[in-house]
């Protein structure tokens, strides 16, 4: 059976050792691949290693399980960003506004939850509809008037972050109760010991379940299908790992609710850019709009829905930004929060040109963002040069992104 174009490596093995050619020629292949540009996940998580082994040699606090809960936590904000830029990227769309749109929800939440007395399920409502409603103009501007998204958001990026100065007003800053659910969920709630390991094991059942529920299905359809005692070895070796950072984490606070929620948030959206139709009209878009359009995909449609999930995400991850900091302010959004969103989908693995990239994208990709910026403060080194290597590592993924989509228009046409 042959493998399809955007399949990991390690399936690629599994298909080779199902089939009895041994290790070694699942390797060749595996090389094979990888050098045809279908790289996966390899180099992001050859880049972590190199930035977490960096500076731990520089500063062995880096690794230390408190500074790992602290990383993980600070990472949720930007990362749920992160996951709406890799749906809209996914489509060959940009939203430049995602951290204007952050700020507003931020303001958004603070003014109505403290300023107007709202419920706090009420005040994250408004805000996660409003990003919905600002997703949609921009899906009108693209799709009916034919403004370019770079065009549209980039307007939006400014006239929102004028009306969050609006709302905040000469008060400049509202802060929120520290005894409030939201707070305490970004910043306090933690899951118990014996809980997460509970969660890791789930997890590990979970993913066999999946495996061998697509095995059978596979087999039933006369497919071949990942043997029983692999997928075993696989949730096995998942169950030491999570285990063991479980473990880990627990030396120090624990493992966040807030990170438990995040990681959750990228399973669904993974399962629904891999399992439905959405999804799969999502990276038909992306691979070629008029292709997708006369095999009767409703374009418009799609855009629309993509547009008003990254902007709900962007909401979502401003009103996160807020709880953390216990406060809504005039910086809310700005600096570099819209460009460590859209640089940790590119980092991850998700391509400027469309039609490839997964939601596992947000999570590494804002994985190594945070990295450096924990990694640089501990060695109390300023911004700068914060922002020069996140920028030196953007330029290498989006190159490495280039020239690998090079090498698989080269490998096609052979």
């Amino acid at each position: 059976m042959t493998q399809t174009k955007g399949a990991p490596a390690l399936d690629l093995l599994d298909e080779r050792l199902r089939h009895g050619e041994g290790l070694k020629p699942a390797l060749r292949a595996i090389a094979d691949r990888i050098r045809s540009g279908d790289l996966g996940a390899l180099p992001i998580v050859v880049g972590l290693v190199v930035i977490w082994t960096v500076f731990q040699i520089l500063n062995p606090v880096f690794l230390s399980s408190a500074n790992l809960v602290n990383l993980l936590m600070e990472s949720v904000s930007v990362g749920i960003i992160a996951l709406g830029i890799v749906c809209v990227l996914l489509v060959g769309q940009i939203d430049l506004s995602v951290g204007s749109v952050s700020g507003l929800s931020a303001a958004l939440t603070a003014v109505t939850f403290v300023g107007s007395g709202w419920p706090v399920w009420l005040s994250i409502l408004a805000a996660i509809a409003a990003g919905a409603l600002i997703g949609w103009v921009y899906a009108q501007m693209v799709t009916r008037l034919g403004v370019p998204s770079f065009v549209a958001t980039l307007a939006g990026l400014l006239g929102f972050l004028g009306l969050q100065l609006w709302l905040l007003g000469s008060r400049g800053a509202v802060n929120l109760p520290f005894d409030s659910g939201l707070v305490r969920f970004a910043q306090l709630d933690f899951v118990p010991a014996w809980l997460s390991y509970v969660l890791a094991a789930v997890a590990a059942t979970a993913l066999f379940l999946t495996g061998y529920s697509l095995a059978r299905a596979r087999r039933a359809a006369g497919l071949s299908g990942r043997s029983t005692s692999l997928l075993l070895a696989r949730s096995v070796a998942v169950l030491l790992g999570l285990g063991f950072a479980v473990w880990y984490l627990n030396q120090a606070r624990g493992v966040g609710w807030l990170f438990v929620a995040f990681v959750v948030l990228v399973l669904v959206l993974h399962y629904i850019l891999t399992r439905t139709a959405w999804g799969r009209a999502v990276f038909a878009i992306g691979g070629n709009v008029e292709a997708a359009r006369r095999a009767g995909i409703n374009v418009k449609r799609m855009y629309i829905s993509v547009f008003m999930l990254c902007s709900s995400l962007a909401a979502l991850g401003g009103l996160i930004a807020a709880a953390r900091l216990a406060a809504a302010n005039q910086a809310s959004g700005a600096g570099d929060v819209n460009l460590n969103a859209i640089a940790a989908a590119v980092i991850g693995g998700t391509s400027l040109f469309g039609g490839r990239g997964s939601a596992f994208s947000a999570l590494l990709g804002v994985l190594v963002i945070q990295s450096i910026s924990s990694g640089l403060t501990l060695l109390d080194l300023d911004s700068s040069f914060r922002f020069m290597v996140t920028g030196l590592v953007l330029a290498l993924a989006v190159a490495l992104d280039s020239v690998a989509r090079r090498s698989r228009a080269a490998h096609g046409r052979a």
